[in-house]
């Protein structure tokens, strides 16, 4: 099989790096596998394709940022990935995050119609299916199910500032996302999927497989990283984010750390310098990296791994922390908390900051020992890239041989 996978970044952050994976097991099955994608220079073992450019990309921002028409910019770029298409005759379409500042999804659902090529779509959040906004649930809005417009949203990525149209961005996407025949739909988390089957979407087969992480390099790990910081002897909270702001819950982990003592220290993974400059005494900051090797160690040396974020769907932070070994605590938010049970981390309320320092205690006071096994084993069980990318495989040869 030929496989052409579309995503706004290649094998960069979580959804660039299942993509990644998925060519990966591809290509070690015998197939072909090319990545078209937005943004970013990250080297892949995949063919790549670059969609549109920097200046692309800026006047893409300025339609969303005053029209509030995010996914109907890029029309140049997109008539050139259409001749890409062309050349390659992929035997299939691998679908993932289609906002982004690149892609004119009007362009690409009419060709995707036209061309009855067989597709498969990851969704990562509720886009698909809004007249504007990634998420919705924070704001317990459920205009969605019905039909979007007066969006409270707009302000939020992908933000507009001049005009709201959500009226028309759901009538769009309900009338381009319901043209391909051949197309079916894959979600990482059961809280997703519910979402979809009540969305102009639910007409749609729904795929659910959890996403997988590579346990060979996320496993627990060695590391002089606690001597290089100066941490020894202290339970070290480590937070990870690609982007951190208030939705990532930035403000819950400042507050939390008002409220431990100092034989506790909250590392942030994933600041910009502004923020770490902002952070107070006590606190550790780190830019983002894209070292897996680093991640894996600090994974690692972690007793417990926080995740206060207040919109996700499955996030694959909370799986790399398992692999190492390491506890998760998360807010009840989206898919996050299906990634862990009883005997490897808790659940919190969204908000709750004693209810963080209270489960960070609890953890902690029974040591990180005492989870690290059924850590492992669980990610071993159901987040094994090994097993969750052959899913695709068989999804994508299931769609072919159809």
């Amino acid at each position: 099989m030929r496989i052409l996978q579309i995503n706004s970044v290649a094998n960069s952050g979580s959804t660039g790096r299942i993509a990644e994976e998925i060519g990966n097991v591809l290509m070690a099955h015998g197939h072909e596998s090319f990545i078209a994608y937005g943004r970013g220079d990250r080297p892949s073992q995949s063919n790549l394709i670059k969609i549109g450019n920097k200046v692309d990309t800026y006047f893409h921002g300025i339609k969303t940022a005053v029209f509030d028409r995010h996914g109907f910019g890029s029309k140049e770029a997109t008539h050139k990935l259409i001749l890409e298409i062309e050349k390659i005759k992929p035997d299939a379409i691998g679908l993932h995050n289609l906002h982004g500042y690149y892609l004119n999804i009007e362009i690409l659902f009419d060709y995707l119609k036209s061309s009855k090529t067989p597709v498969l779509w990851t969704l990562f959040d509720c886009w698909a299916f809004t007249g504007h906004c990634t998420y919705f649930d924070n704001i317990q809005c459920e205009k969605w199910k019905e039909h979007c417009e007066i969006c409270p949203k707009t302000k939020f990525y992908p933000s507009s500032y001049v005009l709201d149209n959500s009226f028309k961005n759901f009538e769009d996407k309900n009338r381009l996302f319901s043209s391909p025949a051949n197309m079916e739909l894959l979600v990482h988390s059961q809280w997703l999927k519910t979402l979809v089957e009540q969305s102009f979407l639910s007409n749609r087969k729904i795929h659910l497989t959890p996403s997988g992480i590579d346990l060979e390099q996320f496993s627990p790990s060695l590391s002089l990283l606690k001597e290089k910081y100066s941490i020894l002897d202290i339970k070290v909270i480590l937070g990870c984010a690609s982007i951190w702001d208030k939705r990532k819950g930035l403000d819950d982990f400042i507050q939390l750390h008002s409220h431990l003592t100092n034989k506790y220290k909250i590392v942030l993974i994933g600041l910009n310098k502004d923020q770490i400059a902002k952070l107070p005494d006590g606190m550790l900051g780190i830019t983002r990296t894209e070292s897996i090797q680093e991640l894996a160690e600090w994974y690692s040396l972690a007793d417990v791994f926080v995740n206060p974020t207040y919109q996700d769907n499955f996030p694959t932070t909370n799986l790399e922390a398992l692999g190492c070994g390491t506890p998760v605590i998360t807010y009840n938010t989206g898919g996050s908390p299906e990634a862990i049970d009883e005997f490897t981390g808790l659940v919190v309320p969204k908000g709750d900051i004693q209810g963080l320092k209270d489960a960070v205690e609890k953890i902690s006071s029974k040591g990180k020992a005492h989870f690290q096994k059924a850590c492992r084993i669980r990610a071993e069980k159901y987040f094994n890239k090994n097993d969750r990318y052959l899913d695709y495989l068989h999804l994508y040869e299931s769609l072919v041989n159809r």
